[in-house]
């Protein structure tokens, strides 16, 4: 049975709807049943207080003598059922009553208090011309609190039996009023979630049901045309999250290299400056190590500036700056600021260049990447060697390249080369000043104009070159 009220709709709400009508019956029944009596005796209560409490005013005009008349009228009132009275002393008195009411009141409360509730309260006052306190418990009839709980019992049968077929006969017309519609969506539901879109309700409604049994058919309609969209961008969605974790892969190494090659610099400083401070063994010659602790700050200094570039390269507005360069006047302003070393290493430098070569870019991140290609190839070329520095037009595009004689890179290094804090060993370490930093800026710059740095070894030595 149980099972069966679980698997169907319609049952579920048919036995909660009745179960539902029967408490809220029930609870109201009995809240009524409780509060109504207990609301009346309250009010019996206090009907009977503000009579005592005139009593007890005029009994203090009288002295106990006289006050019998007071009394035998007292006891005639009807919520009054019985009085007792106590002198100071907690000993019970007789009433001074001036007839047998107040036998017959004992004996009517006798038989009452077997059939129906009492109310009592105590109240202490003074006769007139004595001091002594006298407490008095006034008994009132409650007779009709017990008819009125006598009532809610009887009735209780026959209201049950209405408050059951109602419940019933409503739960029922309301469990198919409800679920009839619902019962013929869930079936069509079923068949779309086995992607069975050949269905059309027929729409008969015009209430919320009627709107969704409209819906569910364009739905139908939509669908259809849209999962073929929603296959393509889940294969794209599932490229772009595989980029974004490369990327994210990407910059958490990058950061990670940095950090390790910031400590180093910083280290090697401290270093210097404890052994200068504390004056241990050859560091007492101060001149000699704050020289070296200068160079060392020049390379922290490069490499932060690098930092910068790369920072600066990853911000939106980075390549928005972009305007018509000459680029000869730019190769040819560095080559005259590193003309000394050039003419210290004995360096020939060969451009073949025409006079003017205009592009389109910013002109910042190309003077980088023409200033980083150029001072590599003078930095690490050989004593006398060659760099040779070509611009050739293509079609619509100009050919750079850059060659410097006398060095090659190892081959399986050539595809390390752009990699960020990457050096090559013995020729390319920290100790010539380079951050590792600089081909790699110059890739990211080239792929933002949409270039692309290419490396390799030739008969002379090493070329680099890209197109813009």
């Amino acid at each position: 049975m149980i099972k069966k009220i679980r698997s169907s709709l319609f049952a579920r709400v048919f036995v909660i709807t009745a179960c539902l009508m029967l408490f809220m019956s029930l609870f109201v029944y009995g809240t009524l049943a409780i509060f109504m009596p207990h609301t009346y005796t309250n009010k019996l209560n206090i009907v009977l207080d503000v009579q005592t409490q005139s009593f007890i005013s005029e009994l203090e005009q009288v002295t106990i003598q006289n006050s019998g008349g007071l009394f035998d009228r007292f006891l005639q009132t009807d919520n009054v059922q019985n009085i007792e009275l106590y002198n100071d002393n907690g000993q019970q008195i007789a009433l001074p009553t001036n007839s047998k009411s107040e036998i017959e009141a004992g004996a009517a409360s006798e038989t009452v208090e077997e059939i129906a509730p009492t109310l009592s309260n105590n109240y202490y006052f003074s006769f007139m011309g004595v001091n002594t306190s006298y407490m008095m418990i006034v008994y009132g009839s409650a007779a009709q609190v017990a008819e009125l709980q006598q009532s809610f019992i009887q009735v209780l049968p026959f209201l049950l039996l209405i408050v059951l077929i109602v419940a019933f006969l409503t739960a029922w017309l309301y469990s198919h009023l409800i679920t009839a519609p619902v019962l013929k969506i869930s079936k069509i539901s079923k068949e779309m979630s086995d992607l069975k879109l050949n269905w059309k309700i027929k729409e008969t409604r015009s209430d919320e049901l009627g709107i969704l049994e409209k819906s569910l058919n364009t739905l139908s309609q939509k669908l259809v045309s849209t999962l073929s969209d929603l296959q393509s961008a889940n294969e794209q969605l599932k490229k772009d999250i595989e980029h974004e974790r490369e990327l994210e892969q990407a910059q958490m190494d990058f950061f990670s290299a940095a950090s390790h090659e910031l400590k180093t610099p910083i280290t090697v400083i401290k270093g210097q400056l404890e052994g200068m401070i504390l004056g241990i063994g050859t560091y007492k010659d101060h001149e000699k190590y704050l020289f070296r602790s200068l160079e060392v700050a020049n390379t922290l200094e490069n490499m932060v500036q690098e930092l910068l570039t790369i920072s600066r390269l990853h911000t939106p507005t980075a390549n928005s700056k972009l305007e018509q360069i000459d680029c000869v006047p730019i190769i040819q302003n560095f080559l005259r600021e590193t003309e000394d070393l050039i003419v210290n290493k004995e360096l020939q430098i060969i451009p073949e260049m025409p006079v003017s070569v205009v592009i389109t870019g910013n002109r910042l991140l190309l003077e980088k990447v023409y200033s980083n290609l150029i001072g590599n190839a003078i930095k690490y070329s050989p004593q006398g060697a060659t760099i040779n520095i070509s611009i050739q037009k293509q079609q619509e595009k100009y050919q750079f390249s850059i060659e410097n004689s006398g060095t090659h890179i190892p081959k399986d290094t050539l595809s390390k080369i752009f990699e960020a804090f990457y050096r090559i060993e013995h020729s390319r370490n920290r100790k010539t000043g380079g951050s590792g930093l600089g081909l790699y800026i110059v890739q990211k710059i080239l792929q933002q104009h949409g270039s692309f740095c290419s490396v390799c070894n030739t008969e002379k030595g090493v070329l680099f070159a890209f197109e813009l």
